[in-house]
């Protein structure tokens, strides 16, 4: 068995001049890498140290949300985080954003920002298939892998087996995001009205008013509420398609699946058993 430094671990970079370090990181990008044709896609790199740790979030997240992993993880490795295409720094890209598509931007956006393997890839809900979809592009360069709460594949079906249809749809997000697009492309954000109110994300504690103003342009940019539509719309289809055509085992590759605890606590007393053991 290859060695596996648990957790997520981190990355050789290549000499890149990044941008420059803003005091809130939000604020502004980190590496913009220039995809072959002209896109920028935005990554965040911090320590030192191999294997590279590159970390995919689930819907709707961006580079940000694994600040308090990089940070702790950056102690002793190399880590990276980015930007999907239409979200945070990164330019949209050209749709549908499926996991095809989110894998090869990654792909040729590790090559452009010459960030090199060997990698160890962590991927959160949705981010779980595409980092399996990655590392079906990359299989010699993916020596580990973490899937923290992941989707799966046709994840729909599985709980309409138990619960019955839709159970596990994806209607109430695309909905919302359905509404902001429609928002966007009016001009009527931000605005204070539910449910456009909840678009906009509000200010955080401490956050400086250079990054408030970027994320109120983020959610202003009608490319976002596409880039989240469409990668919801093929979530269960095109996404899920891909996996079934690719690797059906690991081998022996080194897998660590992390579960939060008591997720139904607060689920009817007859859902929870069959709930957990879905999972």
């Amino acid at each position: 068995m290859r060695p596996f430094l648990p957790a997520v671990l981190a990355l050789a970079l290549a000499a890149l001049t990044p941008a420059p370090a803003a005091a809130d990181p939000s604020a502004g990008p980190g590496l913009l890498a220039r995809l072959p044709d002209g896109r920028h896609l935005n990554f965040r790199c911090t320590g030192a140290g191999a294997p590279t740790v590159l970390l995919e979030g689930g819907y709707g997240a961006d580079s940000l949300g694994w600040g308090k992993v990089r940070v702790a993880l950056a102690k002793s490795y190399r880590v990276c985080s980015y930007d999907r295409a239409g979200a945070g720094y990164s330019d949209p890209g050209p749709l549908p954003r499926d996991g095809a598509a989110i894998a090869r931007d990654l792909d040729r956006g590790l090559a452009a920002a010459r960030i090199p393997g060997p990698y160890i890839v962590v991927g959160h809900s949705a981010g779980g298939l595409y980092v399996r979809l990655f590392s079906n592009r990359r299989p010699q360069d993916v020596i580990g892998m973490v899937l923290v709460d992941p989707s799966v594949e046709h994840q729909d079906r599985r709980f309409a087996a138990l619960f019955g249809e839709g159970a596990a749809g994806l209607g109430p997000l695309q909905a919302r995001a359905a509404q902001c697009l429609a928002a966007a492309e009016a001009g009527a954000l931000p605005s204070v009205e539910p449910p456009l109110d909840r678009c906009v994300p509000p200010a955080r504690p401490g956050q400086s008013p250079a990054a408030v103003a970027a994320r109120r342009a983020e959610a202003l940019r009608p490319s976002t509420w596409r880039a989240r539509i469409s990668e919801l719309d093929t979530l269960w289809g095109a996404t899920s398609d891909a996996l079934d055509l690719g690797r059906q085992s690991y081998g022996d590759l080194p897998l660590v699946v992390l579960t939060a605890d008591g997720t139904y606590a607060a689920a009817p007393q007859a859902a929870r058993e069959p709930l957990a053991s879905l999972w």
